[in-house]
């Protein structure tokens, strides 16, 4: 084992939530390690562009096609879970359907951008339902720190789109940037549904298609000035390249946006004072240790690896922050018997479905941004008290994610209807330019049966055991599945749209049953819930600053610390909570 080195405050896992807090704590001029289990391959220009070239040669475009993990560090792939095989040990009896990358920039490198704020009932869902938990704190509490992630990762949006179901904003604020603008597939289908209405819970709900808060970068308000491409070079200077400072309109936002016009995390470490800030790339933490009389932590060992095999080496702060993400947190306490009975409990996500048609007439499918609009209209009401909340994702990307278009649109064309020549030309034109995908997002509630454990008989190539999922989808999503349903069949019907939303012969999904009705889910990547925030040991791991109730100078931050997310991706959420924790861990440090 190496020498043991000390910092102010140590922080486990690169992505956003680790990144906010290191840049805080160095912003302060506090010392900050990070720990980062994956490498560091997409800090400068040509790094990233070859991740780029990856994904464009990869045969399935899923959202690990650009990210490929080291062996070392494995993570979870979507294109495993139909065999149960990969990191992931599924133990059932649904299959968890969502991923995570490990590297520098963690999830951030692949998610979409959606930054929705989680509505004021989301929080108190237990008191105003009946189902769920509430949280500790509310709306109001997290507002101001809602404003601070939302400059901090760069958000494009208007606060006049974004008033609804009791969001309220500070005052005179409105978002980083203005809006993306809506797609032209989005202002035909606004136009096709206005003044539709659809019956769920106790009345009619009006529906309508609106722009959503992104983090990608778009016209800047006064003020504020969008962070595009940044070439990190090997002798250690930065220069700004001048692309990435407008979305140009990519259709691959997920898993990667090829002018880098979408925030990542490694653009927050990025503007981080070295001087104060290290980072260490491909270094595993394996274990926590603590100190028997006090109860606080006394360091970390970790294991820093390259080609020819690892090292074993400690170090030691003053605080510690685990950010490695819901499931690898969960797993590192787990693998040193702290947390207690609630460590790894609650996990959740989206189950997501789709529903796909054809438009009657050319609605721009393929053109723009992946997504640019949702419908939002579901998220509140209280027929939560019966079944979950949804929204929709309103897709630019055809039948992409459900058939595997627009390859196997030509393939059918061509082998099933025998075109060539002109005729192949004029069927693609006409087929390809009416694609319409909707995404339909489902709550789901933290149940303690749905856990990550660890299983010391499989271990990764460092000899850590891997996380095993026990997850089941409930009756209460279920049936939010089937009213999403319905939802997306009456925008349909009022929109000319023809459906074709065919399971058996789309992209594979696992499924789940209610009643008569076969839903084909996947997972939206949304994990929360494994350490769950709460108002004391008896229900919760940490408190309202991620701040664990065993051991007082560790947090554990991220969407893992959700009681629960509602129906917004967590994102925001769990960036909001990272600087309101570095701020309460600064105060605590300053104040000795």
């Amino acid at each position: 084992m190496s020498d043991e080195e000390w910092y102010d405050v140590v922080v486990v896992g690169a992505g956003v939530a680790g990144a906010l807090i290191a840049k805080a704590v160095s912003d302060a001029k506090l010392t900050a390690l990070v720990l980062e289990a994956g490498p560091e391959r997409a800090t400068s220009f040509d790094g990233y562009q070859r991740h780029v070239r990856h994904f464009y040669a990869a045969a399935a475009k899923n959202a690990e096609s650009a990210w490929p993990p080291d062996p070392h560090a494995p993570q979870p792939d979507t294109a495993d879970i139909r065999q149960g095989s990969g990191y992931f040990i599924q133990r059932g009896p649904d299959r968890y359907g969502s991923s995570y990358t490990r590297a520098r920039g963690g999830s951030t490198l692949h998610w979409l951008g959606v930054s929705l704020r989680m509505l004021p009932e989301d929080f108190g869902i237990r008191t105003r339902y009946g189902v769920g938990r509430d949280w500790p704190i509310g709306y109001d509490e997290l507002e101001p720190y809602y404003r601070k992630a939302e400059v901090a990762m760069g958000v494009s949006a208007d606060v006049a789109d974004q008033r609804y179901h009791g969001l309220t904003f500070g005052e005179g604020y409105d978002y980083p940037m203005r809006r993306l603008p809506l797609s032209y597939s989005d202002t035909k289908l606004a136009e096709a549904i206005a003044g539709l209405t659809v019956d769920v819970g106790a009345g009619p709900v009006p529906v309508t298609v609106r722009s959503y808060p992104a983090a990608r970068n778009s016209t800047p308000r006064p003020g504020y000035r969008p962070i595009g491409t940044i070439d990190k070079r090997p002798e250690g200077g930065e220069v700004e390249m001048f692309v990435g400072e407008r979305c140009a309109g990519n259709t691959s936002c997920t898993p990667i946006c090829p002018i880098q016009a979408k925030y990542n995390a490694g653009r927050t470490l990025t503007q981080a004072d070295d001087t104060y800030l290290r980072l260490i790339p491909q270094a595993v933490v394996s274990h926590i240790d603590i100190d028997s009389e006090s109860g606080q932590v006394s360091g970390l060992t970790y294991l820093r690896y390259d080609d020819s095999g690892f090292t074993i080496h400690r170090v030691r702060g003053g605080a510690y922050v685990l950010a490695a993400h819901a499931v690898e947190n969960a797993k590192l306490m787990l693998l040193s018997g702290l947390g207690g009975q609630h460590v790894g409990r609650n996990l959740m996500d989206h189950p997501a479905l789709y529903a796909w048609g054809l438009a009657p007439e050319p609605i721009g499918a393929f053109r723009g941004p992946l997504s640019t609009a949702g419908i939002e209209e579901l998220r509140a009401g209280a027929f939560r008290s019966q079944h979950a909340a949804f929204r929709f994702d309103v897709g630019n990307d055809g039948w992409r994610a459900t058939t595997g278009a627009p390859d196997t649109t030509v393939a059918a064309a061509i082998r099933q209807q025998g075109l060539y020549g002109p005729r192949l030309r004029e069927s693609l034109a006409a087929a390809l330019s009416r694609q319409v995908r909707l995404s339909l997002a489902v709550e789901q509630l933290p149940d303690p049966a749905n856990q990550v454990t660890i299983d010391p008989s499989q271990r990764d190539p460092l000899g850590i055991p891997r996380p095993a999922i026990s997850y089941q989808i409930d009756d209460y999503t279920k049936a939010g599945m089937a009213a999403a349903t319905q939802v997306a069949q009456a925008i349909f019907q009022r929109a000319g749209i023809a459906d074709c939303t065919d399971h058996a012969s789309g992209t594979w999904f696992p499924t789940v049953t209610w009643g008569d009705q076969v839903f084909a889910y996947h997972g939206m990547g949304h994990f929360a819930g494994t350490h769950a925030m709460g108002s004391g040991p008896h229900d919760s791991v940490v408190d309202s600053y991620q701040r664990s109730w065993e051991h007082r100078n560790l947090y554990l931050v991220g969407s893992g610390s959700m009681p629960t997310m509602g129906t917004s991706n967590p994102t925001l959420t769990l960036a909001a909570l990272a600087i309101r924790t570095a701020e309460q861990l600064i105060a605590s440090m300053s104040r000795g």
